[in-house]
């Protein structure tokens, strides 16, 4: 399909191309038009309301991932308008994975899912930043003050709403929450060693016995989001090419001329 011909499509270029191969574009397309939004409806804003955890989806500026658990009671994420919402962060392990992501790199991923009752599941995907809790609550002094110590926001999590639709039901299993006697009562904010789990995974008490941990190293460093701004997906591509120009050049010096005939193209 010519390319002035193509619509703008939800979604990354990879999951499009992946649906041409697969044969998957005409029913992704239904799904797009049915179920993709780019705000909260009255249904989706009810259902936020009462959710008591999420799970998280973060990156840093090299592209590498990270996705993790948040809880607090109903209502912990907060909606203030159809394209707004937040979620406060508590006291953790001092790692800040998360929020040191989304300081090189604003997009993330929310991915609410109702175990317990609608058994159905919602994504908000969007961009977000960082805000001081007296700054959140400057601007939304509605904002409740949650009387446990370990739910006190140290820092509010704000994400703008850039798209937002449904998770199926027809693989969620159907949960049942324990009785308050089968729970321990939730120690938020604790320090606790074995009220966090302690060495579930064996991990501290082997730690003696292996070496340091070596990250991997990365082929390039990447300019930090906040400090470059976001590339556009053209400006990603030409530059794709024009290293792919000087490699080519760099082992056939001859070529470089037939090499730029053969991209120049592109850039039109």
């Amino acid at each position: 399909m010519p390319a002035a011909d193509r619509r703008v499509r939800p979604g990354s270029d990879g999951e499009h191309e992946l649906q041409e191969r697969m044969g998957t574009t005409a029913r992704a397309d239904r799904f797009y038009d049915e179920q993709v939004l780019d705000r909260l409806n009255t249904r989706m804003r009810d259902f936020v309301a009462r959710q008591e955890m999420c799970f998280l989806a973060t990156s840093d500026r090299h592209g590498e991932c990270d996705s993790t658990f948040r809880a607090g009671p109903p209502g912990f994420l907060q909606v203030l308008d159809d394209r707004t919402l937040v979620y406060p962060e508590y006291r953790g392990n001092g790692v800040l994975a998360s929020l040191g992501n989304i300081e090189e790199n604003p997009h993330v991923g929310i991915l609410m899912i109702d175990f317990l009752k609608d058994r159905i599941g919602l994504h908000v995907n969007g961009r977000a930043r960082i805000v001081s809790d007296e700054e959140m609550r400057r601007a939304q002094p509605e904002l409740p003050v949650d009387p446990v110590p370990g739910r006190r926001a140290q820092l509010w999590v704000e994400i703008t709403v850039e798209e937002a639709y449904i998770h199926c039901a027809k693989h969620i299993p159907h949960l049942q929450k324990a009785s308050a006697e089968q729970r321990q009562r939730q120690a938020w904010g604790t320090d606790g060693f074995k009220r966090k789990g302690g060495d579930f995974f064996g991990a501290a008490a082997d730690a003696p016995d292996r070496p340091p941990y070596q990250p991997r190293r990365r082929k390039r460093d990447v300019p930090s989001w906040t400090q470059a701004g976001e590339l556009t997906r053209s400006a990603v591509w030409q530059r794709s090419v024009q290293r792919l120009l000087a490699a080519v050049a760099r082992r056939t010096p001859n070529a470089e001329e037939g090499a730029e005939g053969a991209f120049r193209g592109w850039f039109c």
